[in-house]
């Protein structure tokens, strides 16, 4: 979804993505895919998929970090990628981690995060998305996480949404979901790099035809 970063951040995520590769006894191929700022490399490693996250020693932790480990406590009605290993090192004054996932054996909706079209989804999977987003608000929000600040999110609601802050349902979110980060699987099989606390049902404007899915 993001660009390359800056040529000495690509070296040093690609020696991380060897090194836990090499760990797992795998070997890393296909395409790059990018987190922001150079911050997550994740691709095909075999037959699985291998996603490496960094931070500077000491001060990793938190949503980016911590997503998709703890959103293995979610109920099984949560579609997600199976998560089988998890491995932590530090090397020069940088933490990364490593998890190898099951590939998804669908494609992505869309390769950017809002519609222009019609994505043609099935009535099933409206249903089963619809189920598990109602799965995951009666989730408890965890105290410790938050995506997207309350504060910005009570700025922007009216701005762009035109309602009051206090007409909106604030419930256990995802806090990254949009069509570049869902499969046309069943139930649409997600990242949780951005699983949320409270927060509100909101999304950008889509088409029409999506509209009447809203």
């Amino acid at each position: 979804m993001f660009e390359a970063p800056a040529p000495a951040i690509v070296d040093r995520m690609l020696a991380a993505q060897r090194h836990a590769a090499d760990a797992f006894g795998l070997r890393a191929t296909g395409r790059r895919v990018w987190g922001y700022r150079g911050r997550t490399l994740s691709g095909a490693a075999g037959p699985h998929w291998l996603r490496v996250v960094c931070a500077e020693a000491g001060t990793e932790g938190g949503t980016l970090w911590n997503g998709p480990s703890t959103s293995r406590a979610l109920p099984v009605s949560v579609p997600r990628p199976d998560l089988f290993r998890i491995r932590d090192w530090t090397t020069e004054g940088y933490a990364y981690r490593a998890e190898l996932y099951a590939v998804a054996p669908d494609p992505i909706v869309s390769p950017r995060p809002v519609l222009d079209e019609d994505p043609r989804l099935p009535e099933t999977w409206w249903k089963e998305m619809v189920a598990a987003l109602d799965t995951l608000a009666d989730v408890p929000p965890p105290a410790d996480r938050e995506a997207v600040r309350e504060e910005y999110l009570r700025r922007v609601i009216p701005q762009f949404t035109g309602h009051q802050v206090d007409d909106v349902t604030w419930t256990t979110a995802h806090g990254d979901l949009h069509y570049g980060n869902v499969t046309r699987g069943r139930g649409g099989r997600t990242s949780w790099t951005g699983k949320d606390g409270a927060a509100p049902r909101t999304a950008t404007t889509p088409p029409p035809c999506i509209c009447t899915r809203c």
